[in-house]
């Protein structure tokens, strides 16, 4: 199916992590439907990323920023339009669960909420009035922390339930422009962040057992593969009228039946 997305501009927030990471994969992804990425990150990795996709004959911009400043993003989108004169989807896919719980400082969890959802507002902010002329969208990377909760992480929970909050609020609020605003709900996918964690328990072969046993559907993981191709379709013209909708990209995780679970030996 062609997504329609061949040179559409579209901007992906914490694009810049390791390989094999969900922004990572939404940029190769939309390079392979021949839109043009722009990654906005504060990792130099960026630089890389979209070198390896000019070399492929993709037209793509590394901006690199501070996304909790908004200063500095307000400047990244002006490098933006300054290139391409547009803006036709915006992608925030910031997160970091970075374990700012009930005990934490009160810095620690303000610092957690700019990060992982007073991002998504400043990029959305800014990205406004380019949106309105592309009459474009916006979609949200969330977490399933937002609604089951998970212990000792109060700062990315509550960010978290934020973005649901503000993805349904932009729903409403930019109606009138034509602009779409969703979120896709994540649960359990195997990042190489993911992986670093594992790496720190002592036994994180049994963990990770455990937790692939959770997921009803296959007993696995989601790819990030399937994130990304969930993320291409919802701000493609295919997806033209949904609007305001959580999308659980998740293996049945959070809504069904554990019955559905069965012993993996």
């Amino acid at each position: 199916m062609d997504l329609k997305l061949k040179n559409k501009v579209v901007v992906v927030s914490g694009s810049a992590g390791k390989k094999g990471s969900i922004g990572e994969t939404i940029i190769r992804r939309l390079a392979d439907e021949g839109a043009i990425p722009v990654l906005v990150d504060r990792n130099n990795r960026g630089y890389d990323y979209a070198e390896e996709l000019q070399k492929r004959g993709v037209d793509a911009l590394f901006v690199p920023s501070d996304v909790t400043n908004p200063e500095a993003m307000e400047n990244a989108v002006k490098k933006i339009v300054e290139k391409y004169e547009r803006i036709d989807a915006v992608i925030n896919n910031v997160g970091v669960n970075d374990g700012a719980g009930l005990e934490s400082s009160y810095e620690d969890f303000m610092n957690s909420l700019k990060l992982n959802v007073v991002s998504y507002f400043l990029l959305a902010k800014y990205s406004l009035p380019y949106l309105k002329e592309s009459k474009g969208n916006i979609l949200n990377i969330g977490s399933k922390v937002a609604l089951t909760g998970q212990g000792g992480t109060s700062g990315y929970a509550a960010a978290k339930g934020g973005v649901l909050g503000l993805t349904r609020e932009w729903a409403v609020d930019l109606i009138q422009y034509g602009i779409r605003s969703n979120a896709i709900i994540i649960a359990e996918s195997y990042t190489p962040a993911y992986e670093d964690w594992i790496k720190t328990l002592t036994d994180g072969k049994t963990v990770l057992k455990k937790i692939n046993k959770s997921i009803p559907l296959e007993g696995r993981m989601t790819k990030t593969e399937e994130i990304a191709d969930t993320a291409l379709f919802i701000i493609s013209d295919r997806s033209s009228h949904t609007t305001g909708q959580f999308v659980f990209v998740d293996g049945g995780y959070v809504h069904l039946d554990r019955a559905l679970i069965n012993d993996i030996n």
